[in-house]
């Protein structure tokens, strides 16, 4: 099955692929069947019920960590209070002793694929580790540091044992992989990792100065991807981990994960010395600084959870070693420029600092600790804080219930070592606490969404906002499908298989916008099956938008008849149109289809070869000026790999498609051919649409789109 919309009908209203104008609304598809789980002592780390609070403690000496105490050599306390230890036990999460763990053998360079991994023992001693990429937090300039960094630990530090997934913040929770050891499928995850255009951070870890004047790079399109929706995710992360048995690590990798949102990070003209609105820059602060928003309760329920669910986390900056001076990049005119760059210099400490507050937060709360600045990440030192740990028990007064905070403090009585523990508890029993701990639509989309479930069929999708003026706003998704993950059955002379697709919209704030759930029945014949096999099943879904801003987008597809899932997500940016500002929807990718480049085949994969001519496409709202003439608009097309341009093509007059009925709401298009010497990876296209000509200072809106070089 293939899809061949036009160019001018790509952004339409109305397109759906006949396998879906069979579908018929359905109930929330069931979950599939969970695998039992072994009972052990370790499934129950931290416990806080009516009769036994049990935490969990590391101790370490000189960076290693210290197996032989005993129960005699601990202090425990609670709001101050001395209590009674009376459970004691170490759990050890590795075969060997700590510190003497046989190095991985080195992998065979002939080899074409790394050996495959040797069945986990759920009976033996294991580290549970998920690898939480911020990309709603981090530059581009960070994603290929963190992919430098996590390939590394994949390929030397990996012991046979552990459980390893490679989660994304934004857009893709349970598209890259469940807890694996297999290091082909976290190589490959690895690779997927890419900048995130409505990451809250530009290109670059600090912006340039000029960028703003000088009509540079804007960043994201989206407003940023807000701290509360990082929040949400780890939400998520944690809900599923908490189903995990025993004790389990988070390793949050993330540029901004401040405990205050700023509306910005920097107003350049003041940095510059210069006025604004007849005010001296002398009467305002250095670093620019607006109205804020506090998170530090967001991020002390995420500590509470991630206690609750026996994880802890570990914080990485991935803004690492970043030098804070003025580089190549930056741009300083006028009178006293000494006293610019001293601006500059503390202006950007200043961001270094507040940018790791939370994630240096969450991990002391929680029993773990922040690295910063390091490019290496020092992942060394956290696998090595696995390695094993103290539960330590006693029995709760009856205040102890009162839904109050309360402190834990542990103590060691031998010198020259160091104990970490979690930061405290909130006065509710377990019971309590799991009464009501999911509905029914809450439980459905985790079983969607969950990292943690078998993730078997390959889903891609491309989506972008649509509007049409009688019936309103939409996502509309390119849902790819890899047809040889889904069952398909002869039926006469035709292969058939039925699905669901769940598409759910998350506002900013983590609440359910809009779901839509519908199912569809598709029959091939051989020659369109043989085709399926190939190049996969293509189609469109579209899920009613009633917000602006930028949300979030994730579908899944289930096959009937396996139960098998999976899913893919992607941020949106809705713009109010009712401003009558220049917008932009999202921007189409596709392969000419025809000889005129007016069918683009298969929109939804974003796979292109070197040399390759890709084509897209994207509508203009608000084309149209005050008095109706349409808008003087020029275009400009750009390639990224991470932070660096590989690619700049010129301006040109936006080229529009013909026979338009709304002239103020322009579907436009363009190609680009890719240089042939790109490597193969993870790249990003930036549109970037000016409108000039004008008297007042242009107006540029920028989208961008990211997709994959394969030779």
């Amino acid at each position: 099955m293939k899809i061949k919309p036009s160019l001018a009908l790509l952004l339409s209203f109305c397109i759906l692929l006949p396998a879906l104008a069979q579908t018929q609304p359905g109930a929330p598809p069931p979950q599939p069947p969970q695998q039992q789980q072994p009972v052990d002592d370790k499934d129950d780390v931290v416990r806080i019920t009516t009769n036994l609070v049990q935490v969990d403690a590391v101790v370490t000496k000189d960076g290693k960590v210290v197996t032989n105490l005993t129960a005699d050599d601990f202090e425990l306390y609670q709001d101050g209070k001395k209590q009674t230890i009376t459970s004691f036990t170490y759990i050890s999460n590795v075969p060997n002793v700590p510190g003497t763990a046989a190095p991985p053998k080195p992998r065979d360079k002939n080899a074409e694929v790394p050996p495959a991994p040797h069945p986990v023992n759920p009976n033996e001693p294991r580290r549970t580790i998920a690898l939480v990429v911020d990309d709603l937090g981090m530059s581009a300039q960070s994603i290929g540091l963190a992919r430098k960094q996590l390939k590394k630990f994949i390929n030397e530090q990996l012991q046979p044992n552990d459980l390893v997934a490679i989660i994304r913040t934004g857009g893709e929770l349970g598209v890259l992989q469940q807890f694996t050891n297999d290091k082909r499928v976290l190589s490959r995850a690895i690779e997927r990792l890419r900048w995130n255009h409505c990451s809250r951070v530009g290109l670059d870890v600090f912006r340039s100065v000029g960028s703003i004047l000088d009509g540079g790079i804007l960043g994201s399109p989206c407003g940023g991807g807000s701290l509360s929706t990082t929040g949400r995710s780890l939400r998520f992360i944690l809900d599923g981990m908490a189903r995990l048995p025993g004790r389990k690590s988070l390793v949050l990798f993330s540029d901004d994960l401040a405990r205050e949102e700023q509306d910005a990070s920097f107003d350049y003209e003041r940095l510059r010395g210069q006025s604004l609105e007849g005010e001296s820059s002398g009467n305002r602060a250095l670093d620019g600084f607006g109205n804020t928003t506090d998170f530090s309760g967001m991020l002390q329920r995420l500590a509470e959870k991630a206690i609750r669910a026996s994880v802890v986390i570990y914080s990485v900056d991935t803004q690492g070693l970043m030098p804070i001076g003025p580089t190549a990049a930056d741009s300083f005119n006028g009178r006293n420029i000494t006293d610019q760059i001293n601006r500059l210099l503390a202006s950007r400490s200043e961001l270094l600092w507040r940018r790791r507050e939370g994630g240096e937060l969450i991990a002391r709360q929680t029993g773990g600790f922040q690295i910063r600045n390091s490019n290496s990440f020092k992942l060394d030192q956290i696998l090595e804080d696995q390695s094993g740990y103290y539960l330590l028990g006693y029995r709760p007064g009856e205040e102890t219930f009162n839904r109050k905070f309360h402190h834990i403090k542990a103590k060691v009585k031998r010198s020259g070592m160091t104990l970490r523990t979690r930061f405290g508890f909130f006065g509710v029993s377990e019971e309590e606490a799991n009464k009501n701990r999911f509905t029914a639509v809450d439980a459905a989309n985790l079983a969607l969404a969950s990292p943690f479930r078998a993730q078997d069929i390959n889903v891609d999708i491309t989506t972008f906002f649509a509007n049409d003026q009688t019936t309103g706003s939409v996502a509309r998704s390119f849902v790819y499908i890899e047809a040889k993950d889904m069952t398909f059955k002869p039926v006469n002379d035709r292969h058939q298989t039925s699905f669901e697709l769940h598409g759910v919209i998350f506002g900013d704030n983590g609440s359910i916008v809009s779901q839509v759930i519908r199912g569809a029945k598709v029959s091939l014949s051989q020659s369109d099956y043989e085709y399926a096999l190939r190049n996969g099943i293509a189609l469109t879904f579209d899920i009613p938008v009633k917000s602006t801003g930028a949300l979030q987008v994730r579908i899944a597809a289930r096959d009937k008849a396996s139960s098998r899932i999976g899913s893919a997500g992607q941020f949106v940016d809705v713009p109010d149109l009712s401003k009558k500002k220049l917008a932009v929807s999202g921007v189409i990718l596709g392969t000419a289809s025809d000889a005129t480049g007016q069918e683009l085949a298969n929109p939804g994969a974003r796979r292109f070869a070197p040399n390759a001519d890709v084509y897209f496409v994207y509508m203009i709202f608000n084309a149209t000026n005050e008095s109706g003439a349409l808008r003087n608009l020029v275009m400009q097309v750009k390639l990224f790999r991470d932070d660096t341009n590989v690619y700049t093509g010129p301006e040109v007059p936006v080229k529009t498609a013909a026979n338009q009925k709304d002239p103020s709401r322009v579907v436009a298009s363009g190609s680009v051919r890719l240089p042939p010497e790109l490597e193969p990876g993870s790249y990003y296209l930036q549109v970037a649409v000016t409108e000039t000509g004008g008297k007042n200072k242009p107006v540029r809106v920028v989208q961008w789109v990211d997709f994959e070089i394969q030779k």
